[in-house]
């Protein structure tokens, strides 16, 4: 079944990478998200490259086209990078090439840079480990926690290399690649807990998006939560999807709308007896 949502790829964006504070195996993770919300236009990674610990990045580079950017440390002690970033970024905004950007740092640094694009008029997605300070966050039209791409990627890995060997391979590795799924299951955790703050918080936006009957279509209802707390994500809780979250939750209760076309459903939600 297929749920509405509108297609964002014609959206140009620009993603500027922080290689200072990201780690490199995350990298096909996070271009596969990127995907997701557009185009990605322009592709640049900052750093000094000169240093033996960036090296981890080159294959990754070459693998996905990201253009990679010198900024040497002038001074020990000091960050030179966020501000190549930050100037680039600049520059990118004023020559209106692109319809936003995807600011991929841990750094709370950026925090001004990623206010000042969205005053601009152009959404500003946050990219970063679970370390990133909240300001950064907050300044994000949509923040996404890569250890939670990098444990969602490499678990569908995992699925699609079972589903692709091929038959006498996996007679013979049957029991292996069945313990490896459950493995793959068992390990799988979520980085928050569905608690009290998480109910109110989505009982709150289907009360502000709801219609006379207290019916709120779940697109709608999604937009107004990350617009209240952008690092939402349903599967920060264990779920890849929002409506597969909301229907853990006894609190709420869903509908499932004719369009005519038989796979595609629209989804609406709403809050129990209006309880919250």
């Amino acid at each position: 079944m297929t749920v509405v949502n509108n297609a964002t790829n014609d959206v140009r964006l620009a993603v500027l990478i922080d290689a200072d504070n990201v780690p490199p195996h995350n990298v096909q993770a996070m271009m596969e998200e990127i995907a997701r919300y557009g185009t990605p236009t322009i592709k640049r990674i900052y750093g000094d490259w000169t240093r033996p610990s960036l090296t981890q990045w080159k294959s990754h580079l070459l693998d996905h086209a990201i253009s990679p950017i010198q900024q040497f440390s002038y001074t020990s002690g000091k960050n030179s990078t966020d501000s190549a970033l930050i100037i680039d970024a600049m520059d990118i905004l004023y020559a209106g090439n692109v319809d936003g950007f995807c600011l991929v740092s841990s750094d709370s640094d950026f925090t001004r840079l990623a206010t000042r694009l969205r005053e601009s008029g152009k959404i500003v997605y946050g990219m970063g480990e679970m370390k990133t300070p909240n300001p950064f966050i907050a300044a994000c039209d949509r923040f996404i926690f890569l250890e939670v791409l990098q444990s969602n990627y490499d678990e569908s890995a995992a699925a699609s290399e079972i589903k692709d060997s091929e038959p006498k391979k996996v007679a013979a590795r049957q029991d292996s690649s069945r313990s490896r799924t459950q493995r793959t299951t068992k390990d799988k955790t979520a980085i928050n807990k569905i608690d009290r703050k998480l109910i109110n918080l989505i009982a709150s936006s289907i009360k502000d998006v709801e219609d006379d009957n207290g019916w709120a279509f779940l697109a709608e209802v999604g937009n107004m939560i990350n617009k209240k707390q952008p690092s939402f994500d349903s599967r920060n809780y264990g779920f890849d999807k929002l409506s597969n979250l909301v229907q853990s939750i006894d609190k709420f209760e869903m509908q499932m709308r004719d369009t005519g076309n038989p796979n595609v459903k629209l989804v609406y939600v709403r809050v129990k007896n209006g309880r919250r």
